[in-house]
């Protein structure tokens, strides 16, 4: 048996090649739901872990998402199997309400949010997923409909941290038809989860698609091609795109950004977009990382001097002031309520500072600066005052149980506060 890449999944050589992303981890967590890709997700692990002097440790999690009855004995089944295998497995439960609409994606936030707090408990740090070669193209398909730039058409990476979770994919090369093999040769009988093919959801629309475009040769593997292709671009853009990032935007002490402007406007189109993306990401609070089109038009309207006096997006004030490009943080939108800093620990605000109690002091609170007038603001940080009314109004500010400020924005005045500017 083996996949389009040459390897035969039975063979130990090829177990090393699909788990060498994590060889070096001690303890690796598996999400395995019951349908065929997870339960081979699950026996190539076991195989792979079983073929090792150093075995990692391997511990399965299956959650029921409260979505259908037979969830309950999916996971128990999963678990029979895990165990069977010498794997240790937990079963999670999805409680509570549950939306009317977005059901699939809240239910993935959910289960990686279950999952990943049930792995910092069992001390392991990285979870494997089973998405394989037909999961990449449709992701790719889809992202490719809802008109994404390069970086969502290179597909899913290997490695990515969702909700605070490392994951990693160690079979996105590999067919899903050699995976369903793998495991009616074992004798397991996976889940028919009937979401996979109800047709009111997206993916399925495009999976059940997906023979009809393989007739015109546009079948997984080009699809998967044409991914990879695109990962080398994105690459190559990254690397242009910070070098000119690294040129041209200043960053202050309450998170508001410069863009030199008139380099900005003779840079290509490409560059410059991913580079005022990137800003909007950092001052705005990282609420849309992915809204191409927003960050594309913003891009014209300053190419071709449209631009009013103001405008917001993407949580952002955005103006042209002083030959620059000027972005800061719209107030008013989102932002934090008070937060209790605990002794020796840290925050992150707004996602865009991260704030640490060096001490073992309680009291200690964040919350956002507000209305400070600017020469009390210059009275407190000893030096001209320059930045936007909006930057300095919605900077985190950091008092002790008496009032006394330790920290304003990116500026701490006391050793038991740190705080750092969040840019990646």
């Amino acid at each position: 048996m083996s996949s389009r890449l040459g390897l035969d999944l039975h063979t130990p050589a090829a177990l090393e090649q699909i788990f060498a992303g994590v060889a070096g981890e001690n303890a690796i967590g598996l999400a395995v739901s019951g349908g065929a890709d997870s339960l081979a997700l699950l026996l190539l692990a076991q195989r792979w872990a079983a073929n090792r002097v150093q075995a990692p440790r391997l511990k399965v999690y299956s959650v029921d998402h409260g979505l259908r009855p037979e969830a309950a004995g999916e996971v128990a089944m999963v678990l029979a199997v895990a165990r069977s295998l010498g794997v240790e497995a937990q079963g999670l439960v999805w409680s509570g309400d549950k939306p009317v609409t977005g059901v699939q994606e809240a239910a993935r936030l959910a289960r990686y949010r279950l999952m990943g707090a049930a792995m910092q408990a069992d001390g392991i740090g990285v979870l494997l997923t089973a998405h394989h070669r037909g999961d990449q193209a449709e992701t790719v398909m889809m992202r490719l409909a809802h008109g994404s730039g390069v970086d969502g058409l290179k597909g899913m990476t290997r490695f990515a941290q969702l909700a605070g979770l490392s994951i990693h994919r160690p079979l996105l090369d590999i067919d899903a038809e050699l995976l369903q093999a793998l495991v009616a040769d074992a004798g397991l009988v996976p889940v028919a989860d009937p979401s996979n093919t109800d047709s009111h959801y997206e993916r399925v629309r495009w999976r059940q698609a997906m023979p009809g475009l393989a007739a015109l040769g546009l079948d997984g593997a080009t699809i998967v091609q044409f991914a990879a292709r695109m990962g080398e671009v994105d690459a190559a853009l990254t690397q242009v795109a910070d070098a000119c990032f690294a040129e041209l935007v200043t960053l202050d002490g309450f998170g508001s950004a410069r863009i030199a402007l008139a380099p900005f406007i003779g840079l290509g189109a490409a560059v410059s977009t991913r580079i005022l993306g990137r800003v909007l990401n950092i001052v705005g609070g990282r609420q849309k990382p992915r809204a191409l089109g927003q960050v594309e038009r913003l891009r014209q309207a300053i190419v071709e001097q449209t631009l009013a006096k103001s405008t917001t997006v993407l949580g952002c004030v955005v103006r042209i002031k002083d030959e620059a490009i000027v972005v800061a943080r719209e107030p008013g939108r989102s932002l934090p309520a008070d937060a209790v800093l605990l002794p020796q620990g840290d925050l992150v605000w707004d996602e865009r500072f991260r704030i640490v109690n060096t001490s073992d002091e309680s009291g200690l609170t964040a919350s956002v600066a507000d209305y400070l007038p600017r020469h009390r603001l210059e009275d407190i940080l000893g030096c001209k005052v320059t930045a936007p009314a909006e930057a300095i109004r919605t900077a985190p500010i950091v008092r002790d149980a008496a009032g006394g400020v330790l920290s304003l924005g990116g500026w701490s005045f006391d050793e038991r506060i740190q705080v750092q500017l969040l840019v990646d």
